[in-house]
């Protein structure tokens, strides 16, 4: 069964959501020209609006982060978007002498080894990354849903974020089912992990499927007991700063990944 047979279930006011998602995708375009990115993690939200983004021809570029720890379906993808959509996608990968250092001083299996450490490979192969897919902008689009976390159950459609940019999540109010939904009902690709139980795809060795009952999230670190399961890229803030639009009215042996898997190279 695959995930659209699984998941697809629309919400009875679907569509009001997603002319509210429109909205919020024109409102970043228009007022952050040229300037707006859209972050894809390249998960099952993601592929969602960056069809949405080629569909309605939004200029808002499309880029994302190659960790060099990604399973081969997850970079298979990003050739499967600029295939299917004619749009290139940015990549942004760590240096390599960075990962070889962190992985050389750490070992390996570093993020298994303690919450410090995994948050510092993060920081090597995700936040160094973004901060230069950053440069030059001050917005950017993110596939994140309140229905993911508790950490993220409070996610508004725009917030500032304390260094001053702007952070729009177009599906914020969207449920799985809706996602699927819109999947299902427009033949979007996506990564075929989906139709393995991966509701939510990081790095190889920091994902494993879950099982039935068990949260969206619990398949991403799973080794760790406590507190909220981020790598530093999304940590909501609930600071006077933030400012909000478009508001709704109303310990495991870690699992074998599906692909080989090198800390540095693929």
């Amino acid at each position: 069964m695959s995930a659209i047979d699984l998941n697809a279930r629309a919400s009875a006011d679907f569509d009001a959501k997603l002319a509210r998602t429109l909205d919020v995708l024109r409102q970043a375009a228009a007022d952050h020209p040229g300037s707006v990115v859209q972050g894809t993690s390249l998960g099952a939200e993601d592929m969602v609006i960056t069809d949405l983004i080629a569909r309605h021809q939004l200029p808002i570029a499309l880029a994302t982060l190659d960790t060099k720890a990604l399973h081969d379906e997850t970079v298979a993808l990003i050739g499967r978007i600029e295939s299917h959509y004619g749009v290139p996608v940015e990549v942004f990968s760590p240096p390599e002498t960075a990962v070889i250092r962190f992985v050389s001083q750490h070992g390996p299996k570093a993020m298994y080894e303690s919450v410090e450490l995994r948050k510092a490979c993060c920081a090597v192969r995700k936040l160094e990354p973004l901060g230069r897919m950053m440069q030059g902008r001050d917005a950017w689009i993110t596939g994140l849903r309140r229905e993911q976390s508790n950490d993220r159950a409070s996610v508004e459609f725009v917030e500032r974020e304390p260094n001053g940019r702007t952070k729009y999540a177009p599906l914020a109010e969207w449920t799985w089912g809706d996602v699927w939904h819109y999947i299902g009902l427009h033949q979007v690709p996506y990564n075929p992990l989906h139709d393995q139980f991966f509701p939510s795809i990081g790095c190889a060795p920091c994902t494993r499927a879950v099982a039935m009952g068990e949260d969206f999230r619990a398949g991403r670190w799973w080794w760790e007991q406590d507190g909220a399961k981020e790598c530093g890229l999304h940590v909501h803030e609930s600071a006077p700063g933030a400012v909000s639009a478009l508001r709704q009215p109303e310990p495991a042996a870690p699992a074998a990944p599906s692909s080989s898997f090198s800390p540095v190279n693929r």
